[in-house]
């Protein structure tokens, strides 16, 4: 059965977010056995020069796609980003040395929780007194000269704010947790020592995190082999290829085909161009009259993940309840603080912006 004759909903959700059809259609047709293999991709192993062509096909395309600099390795790990919180100081974080963190939403909140238990967190600027609605400005930056990395989340998802331009760091590594922007936009890799991401916003499914890394900073885990947990050190996993266990294999083989799907659009570039299309839409929508409210700042503003709240929390209740019941599904704000949400990420389809601008201006005119 063709996946264009079953019925699906708009998903807003924030992650696990929405995939692109074509990828879903070939996941379908290919799931009982892989042509030429005999079995599915779900019980093939990861030892099997099928599984091992797979990873490097993803690999070979996240480097084409992100510009990745020869000097820099791609790992294929699990865990989540949450994972990547304690890993990041447990790897690069010297002891004596103080690793530099900007608090800029609940989940660069959470990092900073982490690295404290591994070493010395200088937190170098914070906008948690203003809920997070904006970014810490460059000139706010407190930075430790000589700082181990500084750590940055360039969009913050239950925000709703994102960064245009990265912070300057000198000659820091800047360390970035781009989990629900990541392939959203062009990405200068080079000006990263790491990057890290999980997958189930922008690139593919649950169960699958990528981090990038440059390979002096994996000098780092190079030196801690002898201390850190095997599993939890980057150099061993980029010594293995990102075998050393069983990665998630699923997980490789669907990013994979969301990678490929993402250089048919026309690559970063391409996916920009329409990111910020189908963003201004939804802003304009929520500008248009007041009757809506934006809750991130005007020029911080995530083309990935759009916040709003309506007068009242009553109000809200009865938006989520009609949108979801149009097909609108998942527009609850985070529960940590509430309002509305809309996750419109690489494959969410430009219909459905048009679909809930529609349901918007429906529901202004009811309640206004």
């Amino acid at each position: 059965m063709s996946m264009t004759a079953v019925h699906r909903v708009f998903n807003f959700a924030a992650g696990p977010a929405v995939l692109p059809v074509p990828v879903l259609e070939e996941i379908q047709r290919d799931l009982i056995a892989l042509p030429g293999v005999g079995m599915s991709v779900i019980e093939i192993s990861h030892r099997s020069k099928t599984f091992e062509a797979i990873l490097a096909q993803a690999e070979s395309d996240i480097r084409t796609l992100g510009g990745v600099p020869a000097n820099y390795k791609v790992l294929f790990l699990q865990g989540g980003a949450s994972t990547q919180f304690s890993m990041v100081p447990m790897n690069l974080l010297d002891a004596g040395a103080t690793a530099d963190y900007i608090d800029c939403g609940s989940w660069a909140e959470k990092a900073i929780k982490e690295a404290r238990k591994v070493g010395t967190v200088n937190v170098a600027a914070s906008t948690k007194d203003a809920n997070y609605s904006r970014l810490p400005r460059q000139s706010e930056l407190r930075l430790t000269p000589g700082a181990a990395y500084l750590h940055v989340t360039s969009n913050n998802t239950i925000e709703g704010t994102e960064y245009k331009s990265l912070p300057e760091t000198g000659s820091v590594p800047l360390v970035n947790d781009t989990s629900s922007d990541m392939f959203s936009r062009p990405i200068d890799v080079a000006r990263h020592g790491l990057i890290y991401a999980g997958a189930q916003k922008n690139m593919g499914p649950a169960g699958l995190t990528i981090v990038i890394v440059r390979d002096d900073l994996l000098q780092r885990s190079v030196a801690r082999k002898a201390t850190l947990p095997t599993m939890l050190n980057y150099a061993v996993h980029a010594e293995n290829n990102s075998l050393y266990n069983t990665p998630s294999t699923f997980a490789v083989y669907a990013l994979g085909l969301v990678m490929k799907w993402l250089l048919q659009q026309g690559g970063l570039a391409g996916m920009a161009t329409v990111n910020e299309r189908k963003a201004a839409k939804l802003y304009a929508e929520i500008d248009r009259t007041g009757f809506y409210r934006g809750t991130a700042a005007r020029d911080d503003r995530s083309l990935m993940n759009i916040t709003f709240r309506l007068a009242s929390e009553e109000l809200e209740k009865r938006f989520v309840k009609e949108s979801t019941a149009a097909g609108l599904d998942g527009l609850k704000g985070h529960r940590s603080v509430g309002g509305m949400r809309a996750s419109i990420y690489n494959a969410f389809p430009e219909e459905g912006i048009d679909a809930l601008v529609a349901f918007m201006r429906d529901f202004e005119q009811k309640n206004g």
